[in-house]
């Protein structure tokens, strides 16, 4: 009895060990021109190039883009982007982004130079 006692002890405590040294999801730096609180979307893959469109709120209009990031505040109810944009192939899509740093996408590069037509800012996804 005391073996299984020291072994579920041992196991509690190694459990333990595992949740307290978890880190938490730290936010990736502001992409250049991108303050904390915005959706951006940049000419260039990876947030390079120029930055075409910057708002902190819903948006709508056509502009050619590469990459987008949604650096948005941890806020219920309004966090995440719907981004209507035309996708080579596919047509119209709309697609939802989580704010940086996650769970979840919260930035993007597309395959090809696509437009984006509106954002839209929502609860979860």
């Amino acid at each position: 009895m005391r073996k299984k006692a020291a072994a579920t002890l041992a196991t509690a405590a190694a459990m333990l060990g595992v949740i307290a040294s978890a880190t938490t999801a730290s936010a990736e730096a502001n992409p250049p021109g991108c303050p904390k609180g915005y959706f951006c979307a940049y000419s260039g893959p990876d947030q390079t190039g120029s930055l075409v469109l910057k708002t902190a709120g819903n948006w709508s209009g056509q502009v050619n883009f590469r990459s987008v990031f949604n650096n948005g505040y941890a806020f219920p109810g309004a966090d995440h982007v719907d981004m209507t944009y035309w996708y080579e192939g596919d047509g119209t899509v709309t697609s939802c982004l989580h704010y940086n740093p996650g769970p979840g996408q919260y930035k993007w590069t597309a395959p090809y130079t696509e437009v984006v037509y509106s954002v839209r800012w929502r609860g979860e996804c």
